[in-house]
């Protein structure tokens, strides 16, 4: 008889046999026995507690941007919900809109776009978040990259103008955080200027420390996408999922070491301007360290996995920011990643305690 653990979307199932019991995802021991499972942990009960991590980030997105985030997020949310119903209903399913995944979908998209992108790119995005990132792949537990992920790739391609660094940028808006650039981007032009001969690398340096102090990083008053402006929201939220146990430590401290730790290398040879912790800070990669790697469905089943999934992202994302056009890399490595969690998953399989079991044993 088998017993369902949770209701994560993972096909994650305890099946008990005699004094034995194996946990299998999509039809694949990964782990020995003994397990425990919760039957009162369900999807939505998940979600629900994501959803409270999220408001304080949320709130902070308000305060900055106003009505901007507002329209912004109620687009997203709004057409998740609507191409979750949709794609159901051409798959002859009832649309498990209960679950709360899709409204979750929506909002992490929301919060990783600019709070000035027009109507049809959250629109857009959210649509392709739900059929290419998920619905394609079997629906909820089956697919294989981050949903949010998929849309804001999407998105950032064919839109590329309204995702760039102008996007962020409006000179005469009366919100004064919106009429200077990104933090990330004020970096990548100050290296092109040095790279140029237009500036000396004491002079960038100097204008960079006064242009991005930490405490303003801190508390949100620089411009960014709608969920990456303040550290201290996206810290408080990441702090209740770790206490609640809806995530594990793995995956965000693996992405914060190794991102710190390639930074500084990167620092030391003037390959960048903003020193480790100004990084760490800036961007969506404290977002996307509590937020979006720790999706449990495309993030690896094994403790071992997701220390190296975290790894992988971080110093995926460095290179990305350091070597590319591109001031931010959050997006390419988490779904680079995700594409490694199968192989991760087999890699990493725990042996029972005795050693592995004898082939014949095991047929």
């Amino acid at each position: 008889m088998a017993t369902v653990i949770g209701d994560l979307g993972s096909r994650r199932k305890v099946f008990h046999s005699g004094d034995s019991a194996s946990v299998v995802r999509l039809g694949r021991q990964i782990a020995p026995s003994p397990h425990l499972s919760d039957q009162s942990f369900s999807t939505q009960r998940m979600m629900g507690h994501v959803l409270i991590a999220l408001m304080p980030v949320i709130v902070m997105a308000v305060l900055v941007f106003r009505w901007n985030a507002v329209r912004q997020i109620s687009l997203c949310v709004l057409a998740c919900l609507a191409a979750e119903a949709l794609f159901d209903r051409f798959r002859g399913r009832s649309a498990p809109l209960h679950d709360m995944s899709a409204g979750l979908t929506g909002l992490i998209l929301a919060l990783s776009l600019p709070w000035s992108s027009p109507w049809y790119v959250p629109v857009l995005g959210s649509v392709v978040a739900i059929g290419l990132g998920k619905a394609v792949f079997g629906g909820l537990g089956c697919n294989i990259f981050n949903p949010a992920m998929v849309g804001r790739a999407f998105v950032m391609l064919a839109f590329a103008r309204e995702m760039g660094a102008s996007a962020y940028v409006l000179l005469d808006s009366e919100l004064s955080v919106v009429t200077r650039a990104t933090p990330l981007s004020l970096a990548k032009q100050f290296a092109a200027d040095l790279a140029a001969g237009r500036v000396t690398a004491g002079e960038a340096q100097v204008q960079m420390e006064m242009a991005e102090s930490i405490w303003a990083l801190l508390v949100g008053q620089l411009n960014g996408s709608l969920g990456e402006t303040s550290a201290v929201a996206i810290l408080i939220g990441g702090a209740y999922l770790l206490i609640r146990r809806i995530i594990s430590w793995e995956i965000p401290v693996g992405i914060l070491l190794v991102s710190f730790l390639f930074v500084e290398l990167g620092h030391v040879f003037e390959m960048t301007l903003l020193g480790p912790l100004q990084h760490l800070i800036t961007g969506s990669l404290l977002f996307s360290a509590f937020f979006i790697a720790t999706d449990p469905v495309t993030s690896p089943l094994t403790c071992k996995g997701r220390l190296i999934f975290g790894m992988g992202i971080g110093f995926l994302l460095v290179v990305i920011r350091l070597f590319s056009s591109y001031p931010e890399g959050v997006m390419f490595a988490v779904l680079l990643m995700n594409a490694t969690v199968p192989l991760l998953n087999r890699w990493t399989v725990p042996q029972p305690l005795g050693g592995p079991v004898p082939a014949k044993a095991g047929t």
